[in-house]
């Protein structure tokens, strides 16, 4: 039968290693616990649990949010709220929330400034709404409201509406715009969401 060799530390992991295995120890059990009987377990605050390396993080959330916010975009306007007779004038650059969209309809967010294109001509309207929305921007507006009127007095077709539809969608610094609730011009008014920095006219 083989004994420990004065207790030392070798035969110790020697016979933990033997059960593990499963083979059968070539020491003495009774040696073994004779050998063990003076050691003392070390205090849970010595010990130093090793954690495995953490998951390099994946935008998972971001993901789930453009998907959602992709989804909204998919989906029709169910919000009647100041829709008349198919003009309303709505528009969201891509990469910004609906709710954003929704909530210009409904007149959530404070005017900061106005400007009135009636009676102007298009070329003059034109200038006079490039220089508004650079000052707009320049001074850190976040929304304004752009009366152009329904056209109502136009021959053919609403010319001031359809050249400020085509001027906020290219932009730069138009994120959305949407045609008033009625109470505040109806489809004769936007009301025109800005970014929160200076931009350059288009």
């Amino acid at each position: 039968m083989c004994r420990f060799r004065d207790g030392t530390v070798a035969d110790l992991l020697l016979y933990v290693k033997e059960m593990k295995s499963g083979k059968k120890p070539g020491i003495d059990l009774d040696d073994f616990r004779a050998a063990m009987s003076g050691v003392q377990p070390l205090k849970p605050d010595n010990r130093h649990a090793h954690q495995p390396p953490k998951p390099d993080p994946t935008p998972e959330q971001r993901r789930r949010d453009e998907a959602s916010v992709l989804q909204e975009l998919l989906q029709p306007i169910d919000d009647p709220a100041g829709l008349e007779s198919g003009e309303e004038l709505l528009f969201l650059r891509p990469g910004y929330s609906q709710r954003l969209l929704r909530r210009l309809r409904r007149g959530y967010f404070s005017v900061a400034d106005s400007i009135d294109l009636h009676q102007m001509s298009e070329v003059v309207a034109r200038e006079v709404l490039l220089q508004f929305l650079a000052e707009a921007a320049r001074r850190g507006h976040g929304c304004v409201r752009i009366v152009h009127g329904k056209g109502l007095r136009s021959r053919g077709l609403p010319k001031l509406k359809i050249m400020t539809n085509s001027i906020l969608r290219k932009h730069r610094g138009v994120v959305a715009f949407a045609s008033c609730r009625a109470v505040d011009g109806g489809t004769g008014a936007v009301n025109v969401l800005l970014k929160s920095h200076p931009t350059r006219q288009p």
